[in-house]
C-alpha cells in the first residue's frame, strides 16, 4: 500500500502571493490585491499588456520594490520574502527586459562577480563562469566588455547571469525582445533545456506565439489583478479560440 501523503511531505509552491498591492508615489496603483500561485517545476507565462503590473510583480517578487499593503506576501519555495529577502533573492535568478550589464567588465568577469555576490568562491564561480560560457555559446566573446556585444549577446549573458548561482526559480523578463528569429530559436532552446533541468520558470513576453509554444500554464494581467488563468490548450477550448493570441485578444482587448 502506497505511503499516505501528508501536508508537511506537500513541497510548496515556487511562487505564492497573496494580496499584493503596489501604489507608486504619483498615484498608480500598479498591483491591486493580487494573488497568484506557481507550483514548483512549471512552466508559467504571464502575458499582459504594457503598464499591466507584469514588470512590477516581478520586481516585488525580487525584492526590487516595495509593497504598498503590510498585509501583502510573496512567499518563494515557503521562504517570506519580505521577511528573510536576502534568502529569498538566493531562490532566485532573474533576466530583465532591460539589459543592466556593467559596462566595464567582460563576459567572464560578469559572471564571475555576480557569483561572488551570491556568495560562491572564487574557484567555484570561475568554473561555473566557463562552464555557462560554453552552454550560452559565449566563449568567443569571454573576454570582451559587454558593450561591445551584440544584442543576442548580451541576451545569452542575462539568461547566463540568473543561471549563475543555481537557483531553482527562474524568472525571464521580455528575454527575446529585439533579437531575430533565428536567434530567438536558440533562446527557446536554452530556456526549455534550463526547464528540462528542473527549474521553474517564469517568463513575460508580448509574443504570445512564444507563450503558446513554452508554456505549460499562463495567466493574464490587466489592471493589476489576475484576469483569467490555466493552461494554454483549457482557455483556448473555453473561449473558442484557435490561438492564444486569439484568447489574449479575448480578454484584454475586451
Amino acid at each position: 500500500m502506497a505511503a499516505r501523503m501528508t501536508p508537511a511531505a506537500i513541497a510548496p509552491p515556487a511562487v505564492r502571493i497573496t494580496d499584493l498591492t503596489k501604489v507608486y508615489d504619483d498615484g498608480t496603483r500598479a498591483l491591486d490585491r493580487l494573488s497568484l500561485e506557481i507550483p514548483a517545476g512549471s512552466f508559467f507565462g504571464l502575458l499582459g499588456p504594457n503598464g499591466a503590473g507584469k514588470s512590477t510583480l516581478i520586481r516585488a517578487l525580487c525584492g526590487l520594490v516595495r509593497v504598498s499593503d503590510p498585509d501583502s506576501r510573496i512567499e518563494v519555495f515557503g521562504c517570506d520574502a519580505r521577511a528573510d529577502v536576502v534568502r529569498a533573492r538566493g531562490l532566485v535568478g532573474l533576466s530583465p527586459q532591460d539589459p543592466n550589464l556593467d559596462r566595464f567588465l567582460t563576459v567572464r568577469e560578469t559572471l564571475t562577480y555576480h557569483g561572488g555576490y551570491f556568495g560562491m568562491g572564487r574557484h567555484q564561480a570561475r568554473e561555473k563562469a566557463d562552464e555557462l560560457i560554453d552552454a550560452f555559446d559565449l566563449r568567443a566573446k569571454a573576454n570582451t566588455r559587454t558593450p561591445r556585444l551584440s544584442g543576442g549577446m548580451k541576451r545569452r549573458l542575462l539568461l547566463a547571469r540568473a543561471f549563475m548561482h543555481d537557483p531553482p526559480l527562474l524568472v525571464l523578463d521580455e528575454p527575446t525582445a529585439g533579437v531575430d528569429v533565428e536567434l530567438r530559436m536558440e533562446l527557446h532552446d536554452y530556456i526549455r533545456g534550463l526547464h528540462a533541468s528542473g527549474r521553474t520558470i517564469l517568463l513575460t513576453t508580448h509574443y504570445l506565439e512564444e507563450a503558446e509554444a513554452l508554456c505549460d500554464d499562463i495567466a493574464l494581467i490587466q489592471h493589476g489583478r489576475i484576469a483569467m488563468r490555466g493552461t494554454p490548450d483549457d482557455l483556448k477550448l473555453e473561449h473558442g479560440a484557435e490561438t492564444v493570441e486569439d484568447l489574449y485578444l479575448q480578454v484584454i482587448g475586451r
